[in-house]
């Protein structure tokens, strides 16, 4: 006989469906192998000793400060710490307890139903000549080019912009925005190679967004958060997705001095209020990306803490995409210059996609594709 440690099965299912488990059981098994650890925010403190109580009488978990007990202060923080099947009991059980743990219980349940969505590239390409990454760079004929070498080389959608978003960039009149990216544009419509791959156009300017989604772009990558309704408006007059990105202030000011005191927290808030938004207006979560926004307006501890708690924001059920690619978070961490950062981009974004992205946007297509295959792979 032998006896090993397994490491993280991606497909439970499949695992106990290849091991020959009873169909019964499978869905049984499967809700006690995934595990999860919640961090719950200022909690009412007899809450936290109720759901401490329940939490033990079905071998879960709450990890609470000393003097919960006694109810010392108003409000603690918590982990909750269980299995699936775990949060399924308490997101029943805590719906007839009172302090709050009625809603507590709602917000358990939307982290067992979050949907999963396959694994998808996008390609980076900047109709500009100030992107901070020089090999993004292309005018024209060398956009089209470059298009047909990425949809070749793995990327199912192609994210085109004319103005740099780099910190400190230059800003750039609608004017000149949408005289860049015009012919590229044409040249989409007219070879419709919309077909061929999914076009987003990386804009918060509505005339540029409009002129794109009329040459056959199908997705709007929004900097801003869809903080403009016309762009809202936009994208739901032409069926399009919408990226929802983070950012805290603007390229020129966002890396000023960038603070949060929960920086997890105050992206989930920021996202929940603009969901919210949206669907008011009528698009559907299905239509919507969220962005944490990889460097705009964060220091390297908060990328890094939002690349942790990546998995947080699938709870939302939007598809949720990664972009550091050679990004100056790699260059604090380890000095490189951009041409050499390609290694801490793929680390990057394979654990992004590991704790639940599914859109990897990248300048280096071929490479991410070979990355992502392996890994997958080994899960």
């Amino acid at each position: 006989m032998h006896i090993y440690r397994l490491g993280n099965i991606a497909d439970k299912r499949a695992a106990l469906k290849a091991l020959g488990v009873e169909s019964g059981g499978i869905t049984i098994m499967a809700d006690k192998m995934e595990w999860y650890c919640l961090f719950i925010k200022n909690i009412k403190t007899p809450a936290a000793n109720i759901l401490k109580q329940d939490a033990l009488s079905i071998g879960a978990e709450l990890a609470v400060p000393g003097g919960v007990i006694t109810c010392e202060k108003p409000f603690c923080d918590c982990i909750l710490i269980g299995t699936r099947k775990h949060l399924k009991i308490l997101s029943r059980k805590e719906l007839a307890q009172p302090f709050g743990l009625k809603q507590l219980a709602e917000e358990l349940h939307k982290f067992i139903v979050s949907k999963t969505y396959p694994t998808r590239i996008m390609g980076v390409i900047n109709a500009n000549e100030d992107s901070f990454f020089e090999g993004s760079r292309y005018l024209a004929d060398g956009a089209l080019s470059q298009c047909l070498k990425m949809i070749e080389g793995g990327a199912s959608i192609i994210d085109i912009g004319a103005v740099s978003s780099r910190p400190g960039a230059a800003a750039v009149s609608e004017e000149e925005e949408l005289e860049r990216i015009k012919p590229i544009c044409d040249t989409i419509k007219n070879q419709k190679l919309f077909e061929k791959a999914l076009f987003s156009i990386d804009s918060y300017t509505p005339t540029v967004v409009e002129y794109a989604l009329q040459s056959g772009f199908g997705l709007i990558n929004d900097i801003t958060g869809a903080s403009d309704e016309r762009i809202i408006k936009l994208a739901l007059k032409y069926d399009a997705q919408l990226c929802i990105m983070h950012m805290q202030g603007t390229p020129q000011t966002m890396q000023k001095d960038p603070h949060y005191e929960d920086v997890t927290a105050q992206v989930s808030d920021f996202f929940q209020e603009r969901i919210a938004k949206c669907e008011e207006m009528g698009i559907s979560r299905e239509k919507i990306i969220l962005d944490v926004g990889i460097g705009f307006g964060k220091t390297l501890e908060h990328n890094l803490t939002l690349l942790r708690n990546l998995r947080h924001f699938t709870y939302f059920g939007c598809e949720v995409l990664i972009g550091a690619s050679r990004k100056s978070m790699i260059d604090k961490i380890i000095p490189a210059p951009t041409q050499q950062r390609l290694p801490g981009t793929l680390a990057i974004h394979l654990k992004a996609v590991e704790n639940g992205a599914s859109i990897v946007r990248c300048h280096d297509v071929a490479e991410h594709k070979q990355a992502l295959a392996v890994a997958e792979a080994m899960r």
